[in-house]
């Protein structure tokens, strides 16, 4: 999308607004493993965590075309994935012991990052469609996290790729797809539409205030750090969750 939004007053770049998403996960996570389900603040900072799905799925779809090497960047993310996976399980067990719930958010991305391999490789058509929906539901088979919604996500973020008026519609179609997987899993009413809100907060975040550009300085540091964050504070959470038994 082109940095038409640079000459407001208040904007953001790319790396801030992944700052953002980082900080609003941590709060969800925090919500979710040490707080009593369905109290009112429980519920605020759940439905303000679900910000950063939907912003990270707009970025993967915004920095495809700046990787340099999609290999790398696909190693990196599994590599990553792999380090998570026993700090997410960890986190958000219950007991003493870890149970298995499935796999992290950035196995996620790396489905996604599939389905824009596919669409960069393969013409439109029926193929590339079947490809699509076998690789959307394949994230359900393996219990990824945000299962079904962060590559329908990236699919929304495709098409709205470089137009602002798609970018609204996108966004649209996101929080009407949560909602309604929501309901669908038997979330409460109250649940289903604050998650949407939390999602509305992304679109406003990157339609509004998004200047199209990163940071211009410590881009290397905040490269590494958005990688090391995701595993590092699972690992810290489930050792404080641990140490409160």
């Amino acid at each position: 999308m082109e940095p038409t939004q640079s000459t407001r007053r208040l904007s953001l770049n790319r790396d801030q607004i992944k700052y953002i998403a980082m900080f609003t996960m941590l709060l969800n996570h925090i919500a979710n493993i040490f707080m009593a389900p369905g109290g009112l603040w429980t519920e605020v900072l759940v439905d303000i965590g679900y910000f950063t799905a939907p912003v990270m799925c707009w970025f993967l779809v915004e920095g495809y075309g700046y990787t340099h090497s999609k290999k790398q960047y696909a190693l990196r993310l599994l590599g990553f994935a792999i380090l998570a996976e026993i700090p997410f399980c960890l986190a958000f067990s219950q007991g003493p012991g870890i149970d298995f719930f499935g796999l992290n958010m950035l196995f996620t991305l790396l489905i996604c990052f599939g389905i824009l391999v596919v669409h960069d490789k393969m013409a439109p058509g029926m193929a590339r469609r079947c490809i699509d929906a076998v690789l959307v539901l394949l994230t359900a088979v393996l219990g990824c996290d945000w299962m079904l919604l962060a590559p329908c996500y990236t699919l929304l973020f495709l098409w709205a790729k470089g137009s602002r008026r798609r970018g609204f519609a996108a966004f649209g179609w996101a929080m009407a797809l949560f909602a309604a997987i929501s309901l669908l899993s038997q979330m409460s009413l109250l649940s289903s539409i604050g998650g949407a809100l939390g999602i509305g907060l992304a679109g406003c975040a990157i339609l509004f205030l998004y200047n199209g550009r990163r940071a211009q300085r410590g881009r290397r540091f905040s490269q590494w750090f958005f990688y090391l964050f995701y595993p590092g504070h699972l690992l810290i959470l489930a050792l404080i969750r641990l140490a409160l038994l």
